[in-house]
């Protein structure tokens, strides 16, 4: 990744073009940045961010001229300016930052519809979260513990673990320390977890299925660790009946009506307290390929943001 200058275009009828304060670092850049996702190249990474809009479209009319505004799903957001469809952009409350905004558009998001529609999370039941200290992963425990849910996490290190703690997880296992599937299956004393909630994949995907309750259910929403490969459904009814998803955000803001229902409720949840987001660590805009190098590492917990 190399930064260049390139002109602005205009925006379209129904879009807007927004000066960029904050653009969010995630997974899915570096999918699209390997390959794993395709593009037309060149591209401008980054597909989320929040900043004030500086000129609109004739037809349109959600937004207007000085409006502070955050998006998920702009593909092009590692820049100073952003051209974005109108219905995408959605409003950023004074009690939030431009850097809570932009950290909570795409791993907020996510963790909302995981425990809200993906699998609907219930009070008493029992759901393993992988990454329990990630970007997703520190949402994702606080929304399951506000439920009413017990939250066993995976991590890679005890500093991570106690990140996981800290945000509520009532068990943490170091997987480089403990195998996950045998520590599950004795902290549900056999029973298994109602839910795994799983964004790494590969790596993770044979031992959920083992630690599953009967007809117990596995979202999948990211690949971290690579794709899983195929699987026979057969194998599904050999370990209890059991439900899987992949899942993808887009799907789940799909209506303008869901992603303004959504942001609401985070944008609610931060202003009092109720969520708290970890941004790790902040980098020029020109600094874009380091923030990968250092997410990939895998050795900072929580978000990283780039300020153009």
């Amino acid at each position: 990744m190399e930064l260049e200058e390139v002109p602005v275009r205009p925006p379209k009828p129904a879009e807007a073009v927004v000066k960029v304060s904050v653009a969010g670092v995630n997974a899915a850049d570096g999918y699209f940045r390997d390959g794993r996702f395709r593009t037309p190249l060149p591209f401008i990474p980054g597909q989320e961010g929040a900043g004030v809009v500086t000129a609109v479209g004739d037809q349109a009319k959600t937004v207007k001229v000085n409006d502070r505004v955050a998006w998920s799903g702009v593909l092009g957001s590692y820049a100073e300016f952003v051209v974005s469809p109108e219905e995408l952009l959605v409003p950023v409350p004074a009690a939030i930052s431009d850097e809570q905004a932009a950290a909570a558009m795409v791993y907020g998001l996510t963790a909302h519809y995981l425990v809200n529609d993906a699998h609907k999370l219930k009070r008493g039941e029992t759901a393993l979260v992988h990454a329990a200290a990630g970007g997703v992963g520190l949402l994702l425990v606080q929304m399951a513990r506000a439920i009413g849910a017990r939250v066993i996490g995976t991590v890679s290190s005890e500093e991570k673990a106690q990140l996981a703690r800290e945000a509520g997880a009532d068990e943490v296992i170091v997987f480089t320390r403990q195998d996950f599937e045998p520590e599950v299956k004795r902290l549900t004393e056999g029973k298994g977890v109602e839910v795994v909630y799983d964004g790494v994949g590969k790596a993770t995907f044979e031992k959920n299925l083992n630690v599953m309750r009967l007809r117990g259910m596995l979202v999948l929403y990211g690949m971290s660790s690579g794709s899983v490969l195929p699987v026979d459904p057969a194998r599904l009814l050999e370990k209890g009946s059991l439900y899987m998803a992949r899942t993808t955000l887009a799907h789940f803001t799909a209506t303008r009506e869901e992603l303004l229902a959504r942001t609401s409720a985070l944008s609610g949840m931060i202003a009092e307290g109720k969520l708290k987001l970890r941004i790790a660590k902040t980098y020029p805009l020109a600094d874009a390929a380091q923030a990968h190098r250092d997410m990939e590492a895998r050795k900072i917990a929580g978000k990283l943001l780039l300020i153009p």
